[in-house]
Parts: structure tokens; sequence; C-alpha cells
């Protein structure tokens, strides 16, 4: 089984705006990574994600980013595979502009190993991307951090 998810999410800002929420460490650190980003989610750089609600640091390596358009990186599932080895999954985000003031983003991650394991860790992911989204909703278009004494 391909264990890959996939949450949606329309925030009501300008692309740049949204997409730089995600880049931006210090934007991101204001929904998310709420014990901050060590530096932008730019291409082949690994940069540390924090969060002042669970243990870290996370390290996410950078694949790709296309400004306005993608970001593709790399961090470790939070259980090992099956031989007890860490392993990476992959997650991308997608930005795309419906229309002046209304954003669509689209963040998938897949490459999770098929396992008992990989699928409770997928389905653990899949609430936390949905959370993200609605805290970056949140966030971009009013102002408010809703993961402020949330956890």
């Amino acid at each position: 089984m391909d264990l890959k998810f996939e949450v949606k999410a329309r925030i009501q800002k300008p692309l740049a705006e949204v997409f730089d929420a995600v880049y931006n460490p210090k934007k991101l650190a204001g929904y998310f990574t709420t014990a901050g980003a060590s530096a932008p989610l730019d291409e082949g750089q690994t940069v540390m994600w924090e969060f002042a609600d669970f243990p870290g640091p996370f390290p996410v390596v950078v694949q790709q980013m296309v400004k306005n358009e993608r970001l593709v990186f790399l961090w470790d599932a939070a259980s090992p595979a099956k031989d007890g080895k860490p392993y990476k999954t992959t997650v991308e985000i997608k930005f795309e502009a419906l229309e002046p003031q209304n954003t669509l983003v689209t963040i998938s991650e897949f490459n999770w190993e098929d396992s008992e394991n990989g699928y409770k860790d997928s389905r653990g992911n899949l609430g936390g991307w949905m959370h993200m989204l609605t805290c970056m909703k949140a966030y971009v278009e009013h102002g408010i951090n809703l993961r402020t004494g949330m956890f």
C-alpha cells in the first residue's frame, strides 16, 4: 500500500503573501514553529524547526523551492523503519492563486514505510498538517496565533 495523504485549504490573501508565510522563518514562527525556524526554506538548505510544545529540533532538508509555487522537503518519520533505522518522508506544499485575494495551499506527505508504525505516523501527521493550515489561515488572514496555549 502506498501511504500518502493530501490536505488543502484556501487562504484569503494574495499568493505571494501566503507563500511567504511558509517560506519566511519569522512568519512561520507566528503560527507553526512556535520556538522558531533557523532559516528560510531555500533549496539545498537544512533548516531546523522547533516547537514550544513538542520536543525537537526537527531538521527539514529542502529539496526544492520554486517561489510562489511549491516547497518540497524531507524530514524524519516519527517512528523508525522495521529494521530499527530512521527514515525520511517527503512533504510537498503547493501554492495556487485562485484569484487575486485567494490562494489554495495543498500539502501532501509521502514515502511512508508500509507498516503499522508508518500508517500510525502518517495519520498523526495528516492531522498535524491540517492543524498547520488552520493555524496559517487564522494567522495570515487575521493575525491570530491559534497554537498559543493549545498543547
